[in-house]
C-alpha cells in the first residue's frame, strides 16, 4: 500500500482484533483509498505493526477475501480486487437493514450518553455517507 494508512487496534476491546482490521480494512476499501491491484503489507509485517499473531491478521484478510475484496495467494501479496456487486435476496437485504438500524440506534445512543446532540450526530452521518462512492 503506497502512502499505507494506518490501523489502531485497541486490545481492550471486547471486538476481536481480527474483526478491527477487517473492519478497518473494509472501510479503506469500500472508501476508495485502497484501490484495485494494490497490495496489502504483508502478514507478518502487519502482525508485528499492530502488536498481534500473525494468524489474527491472517484470517483478517480471508475474511475479506471471502466478500470478494482481496486475492489473496500463499506466498504472495494479498491483493485489493474489482468487487463485483452481486445482487442480494431480499430477505438478506431486510436482515441487513434492521442490523443496520439495531446498530445505528446503539451508536446514537452512545453519542447521546457521551454529550453530543442529535443535529452534530446527523452532521457526522451525512459526511460519512458523502465520502462513499455509491
Amino acid at each position: 500500500m503506497q502512502n499505507e494508512p494506518k490501523l489502531y487496534l485497541d486490545l481492550n476491546s471486547t471486538v476481536p482484533a481480527y474483526r478491527q482490521i477487517v473492519d478497518q480494512l473494509r472501510a479503506l476499501l469500500v472508501e476508495g483509498v485502497l484501490k484495485p491491484g494494490e497490495a496489502l503489507p504483508p502478514v507478518r509485517r502487519l502482525a508485528l505493526e499492530l502488536g498481534v499473531h500473525f494468524n489474527t491478521v491472517a484470517e483478517a484478510y480471508r475474511t475479506l477475501s471471502q466478500e470478494g475484496f482481496l486475492e489473496v495467494t500463499h506466498g504472495r501479496a494479498a491483493r485489493v480486487v474489482e468487487r463485483v456487486a452481486r445482487p442480494v435476496a431480499e430477505e438478506v437485504e431486510q436482515e441487513a437493514v434492521q442490523t443496520l438500524r439495531k446498530r445505528l440506534r446503539e451508536l446514537v445512543a452512545e453519542l447521546r450518553a457521551r454529550g453530543l446532540s442529535t443535529q452534530h450526530i446527523a452532521r457526522e452521518l451525512s459526511g460519512v455517507l458523502e465520502t462513499l462512492e455509491l
